[in-house]
């Protein structure tokens, strides 16, 4: 493929993650990603700013889909509602297409510390976004930080479930599941 072709972003994210899964994480270079994707180095930079960051190629959509998701929801819809309709909203960016990435991203983020301390920032990142939404309604503090955890969960979960090759559901199937069965553990707890 010539490196004017269509697609680099998500052709470096499928050539960089087929490699960490060939060769691990550190074995692999930005210049090796660059090269399976048939594109130069220098176009892996436009970007992202390293190879690390691969990882995180949905985030920033992912994150304004939720937020998106929270200021769509009725003013009168309760944390976990207002939750339900950003993960409904989430569901946007996970397409058919992509479901076979799932796998892949856990396996490199399980081969590598530095991938693991990279997804707990993101999820970390997430959770927060989420709070600040929830507060920019007026849910309290503490609530609104309880709320953005369990979102963030039932998204872990459901990605999980969603990437797997024998899944027939659709990810806002899970998402919406997910919360669901969070919600009533929730309770379970007192």
């Amino acid at each position: 493929m010539g490196r004017w072709e269509p697609d680099a972003r998500e052709r470096l994210v499928r050539a960089a993650l087929d490699l960490f899964a060939e060769q691990g994480y550190d074995n692999t270079t930005v210049a090796k990603i660059a090269e399976r994707a048939g594109l130069t180095k220098s176009t892996f930079f436009r970007y992202f700013p390293d190879k690390r960051e691969v990882l995180a190629a949905g985030q920033d959509t992912l994150r304004e889909l939720i937020e998106e998701g929270i200021s769509a929801a009725p003013a009168t819809a309760t944390p976990l509602a207002t939750v339900s309709a950003a993960l409904e909203a989430a569901a946007e960016a996970f397409t058919p297409e992509r479901r076979d990435l799932g796998e892949k991203m856990r396996a490199a983020i399980a081969g590598s510390k530095e991938l693991q301390e990279r997804d707990a920032l993101k999820r970390l990142g997430l959770t927060s976004a989420i709070a600040d939404a929830l507060e920019n309604r007026g849910v309290d503090e503490v609530t609104a930080s309880l709320a953005a955890d369990i979102g963030v969960l039932a998204l872990k979960r459901a990605q999980f479930y969603w990437s797997q090759s024998t899944n027939q559901k659709t990810f806002r199937e899970l998402a919406l599941r997910s919360l669901d069965e969070l919600r009533a553990t929730s309770i379970a707890l007192r």
